[in-house]
């Protein structure tokens, strides 16, 4: 299988930063390509390098780039909160679809990827697409905090006490709430057990540098205190007019009632629910997943 890098500069505001890409198959084959947007945000691509097993077995060129403050592309730690928005990632995937030329294209986003793919559509618009997945993610950040209180309330009562004593005291960075939220990761994040390496790659790099997560999503998974917290589309969904494939896992944090508006509100749509996985279905469930997203792709 062909794959190639390189780095795509990224101006704002005068400033001059770069995107760090990984590119699977032929651009130039003909073939309509697949643009695969990572989760976090600020969680780099690693974790989505399956995804470039369909340039093999379905011939689809898959992009994977780290967006701006994370993996391969510029860090910005001191950027103030107000620099992290949604435009700025959707001025981004701009940025990467013109640096390939490309005008036909297939998108995908995989938690905060999703979201940004569902905004993009909304958004952008874009004539050139040809089908979107949004895969384990909420249509708004307040139905994805009610489903993970849920699945928080089934811990037990010390655990949940032990959690918010540190949220309370801005203690997130101990050693006893991590070793907290793991326990819940391990549930309903993902799995797999261990985590497969590319997995713990791309969470060693969120550790190294959380500047984009802790600002625009908060300590954890399930308490989301940055600027994403009002976030929703749930308005809007009616504007997306391409075929659309809603995943998530039975044990996902994107619970049901956090996914379903895109499914009741988005006009071509079809839910594909992985019954043995939570948020990682591409690893949980690698072959089905694989199959049932290169299936969509070919309609």
């Amino acid at each position: 299988m062909a794959e190639h890098s390189g780095q795509i500069a990224y101006r704002v505001g005068g400033e001059e930063f770069y995107t760090a890409y990984r590119v699977f198959g032929d651009l130039k084959s003909g073939d309509c390509p697949l643009i695969a947007l990572h989760g976090g945000p600020g969680v780099p691509h690693q974790y989505l390098l399956p995804i470039s097993e369909l340039a093999v077995s379905r011939r689809v060129p898959v992009i994977l780039y780290d967006q701006i403050g994370c993996g391969l592309s510029s860090h910005l730690p001191d950027k103030p909160k107000e620099f992290w928005t949604v435009e700025l990632f959707m001025v981004e995937l701009d940025n990467v679809l013109a640096h390939f030329s490309i005008t036909d294209f297939d998108l995908y986003g995989h938690s905060w990827g999703g979201m940004l793919a569902a905004n993009y559509a909304i958004s952008r618009a874009p004539n050139g697409l040809r089908h979107l997945i949004i895969s384990n993610s909420p249509a708004s950040m307040a139905l994805w905090e009610e489903g993970n209180a849920t699945l928080l309330a089934a811990f037990p009562k010390d655990f949940q006490a032990m959690l918010k004593k540190h949220e309370d005291a801005g203690t997130t960075e101990s050693e006893e709430y991590q070793n907290g939220i793991q326990q819940f990761y391990d549930k309903h994040l993902c799995t797999v057990k261990p985590w497969p390496d590319a997995l713990v790659k791309s969470f060693e790099a969120l550790a190294a540098d959380s500047t984009v997560y802790s600002t625009m999503n908060g300590p954890s998974e399930f308490t989301v205190t940055g600027t994403l917290k009002t976030w929703t589309v749930i308005e809007d969904l009616h504007k997306i007019d391409v075929p659309t494939l809603l995943i998530n896992g039975r044990f996902d944090e994107a619970q049901d009632v956090s996914v379903r508006p895109f499914f009741q509100k988005i006009p071509r749509v079809k839910w594909v629910q992985f019954a043995e996985s939570s948020h990682m279905p591409l690893v949980e469930e690698n072959e089905r997943y694989l199959q049932v997203i290169g299936d969509f792709l070919a309609m």
